[in-house]
Parts: structure tokens; sequence; C-alpha cells
């Protein structure tokens, strides 16, 4: 269950969310729980998770370890920060910052490169759903982003389905139209990576997920955890989510 915080909190109120959430998820012992603040706020809640299973991830990471990338921070940086976890082409990076499948791989290859948990995101737009898109888009953002990899990086991955038309827009799949998406990226994975390393592979839904409609949503065999936005950011709401 993985929390997505976009770019809200400041240390502050990452240390006044943590004060809440911790005891809410302390008995959580049926998954595994990550954050992933603002780069700003990532010691604040590195320190506040201390102690518990929470883990801590960066929105993104750059695909070098240092240089002049201006506006850019690298994965030694990251893990010096004390986090465990990075977002990798997250739509938003895709939709607004020039992602491409070239640079998610990239980026992927040095989240592990650094020792790093990536969190690979992928998904369609809404024009590209309505015209029957979706498993194209699909493929071919595995096939370029993901396709990359070496068998035994692809075994340190996470994958993340999330629909664009679904986030932030209140519109979520259905859980059937979640898990037939996922069932299409498994696809792709055992196409290029075999069959046991498909059935292994986590693939997390995200999408307006939120606490009243993700009993449903996990409820299907295919989806293997959430990525949250806006619902990781008031700590009751995460929990509930967490707790489900």
């Amino acid at each position: 269950m993985a929390g997505n915080w976009k770019m809200y909190k400041t240390p502050a109120e990452t240390i006044e969310f943590f004060e809440r959430f911790r005891g809410l998820v302390e008995q959580a012992t049926h998954c595994e729980i990550a954050i992933f603040p603002p780069f700003t706020s990532l010691a604040a809640a590195v320190e506040m998770a201390k102690g518990t299973r929470i883990r801590i991830g960066a929105q993104n990471i750059a695909w070098a370890k240092e240089g002049a990338f201006t506006g850019e921070i690298s994965g030694p940086m990251i893990a010096a920060a004390g986090a465990s976890h990075a977002l990798v082409g997250h739509s938003e990076r895709r939709q607004y910052f020039g992602e491409t499948d070239d640079t998610v791989l990239k980026r992927t290859q040095a989240a592990l490169e650094f020792g790093l948990t990536p969190i690979v995101c992928v998904g369609e737009r809404l024009e590209e759903r309505e015209s029957g898109r979706t498993e194209d888009v699909l493929s071919s953002q595995f096939a370029k982003g993901i396709g990359g990899l070496t068998a035994a990086q692809f075994e340190k991955i996470v994958i993340a389905y999330e629909p664009v038309w679904a986030i932030g827009t209140g519109k979520t799949a259905t859980p059937e139209i979640a898990a037939e998406a996922h069932r299409a990226i498994r696809a792709q994975a055992q196409l290029k990576f075999g069959k046991d390393a498909a059935a292994a592979i986590r693939i997390l839904y995200g999408g307006s997920v939120k606490p009243d409609n993700v009993r449903a949503l996990m409820g299907q065999p295919e989806i293997d955890g959430a990525l949250v936005g806006g619902a990781s950011l008031d700590a009751a709401s995460f929990a509930s989510i967490v707790n489900f």
C-alpha cells in the first residue's frame, strides 16, 4: 500500500501526519506500507518512520549518479536521506515534464543500481481507452520502459497500473476493468520474463483509490496493492485503506 503525496506537505505537516498515522497502522502486518513525500520532506518522513514497518520513497529519481542536471535528485542522494523506494514514470511526470518510456527505463535502472526499489508506473489516457487502445498502450509502455531490464532486475521492481483518466478525477476503473488491465500487464511480463516472474511481480492499482472502494479493488486476485494519491494525505483515510 503506497501513498503518493505529490506536491503536498511541508516537513512540519509530514511530522503531524506521522504522529497520527503510526498508531493507526501498527498492527498492519498483511502488507508493505510505503509513503512518497516531496523531496524536501523525505528526511522528516524517514525520521518519523523509524521503528515502524513504514518505508519511505522519493517521487522521482535521476538516471545519473551525479552531474550537471539542475533540479534532479540522484539515487545516492535519495538513499542517503534514508529512503528505500522511488516512483518512476508517474503519469504526471509523463504528462507535464516530458517523461518518456526511454527515460523511465533509465530511471528504473538507476534506482536498482543504487539499491532502491522502483515502483514503475504505466497507464493509458482517456482517449486511448475510448479508442480501444488500452492493451496496445500498456504493451508499448512495458516493452520500452520495463522490457529493457534483465530478468534479475525485473524481479526487484514493482509495477503500478494507473489509468490516467482516473487520477485525481474521482473516476475509478471498476475492479473488473482494473483487473483486465493488470492481466494484460502480467501477460507482457510472461512473454518477456517467463511465467514464474510474471506470477511473482506485484502490480498495484492507482487511480482515485479511496476507503470506500479499496475492498472491492483488492478483492481482485490480479491486484496486489494500491498506489494512493489524494486519499493518502489524510492519516485516518490512508490508514483505513491500509487496513481494508
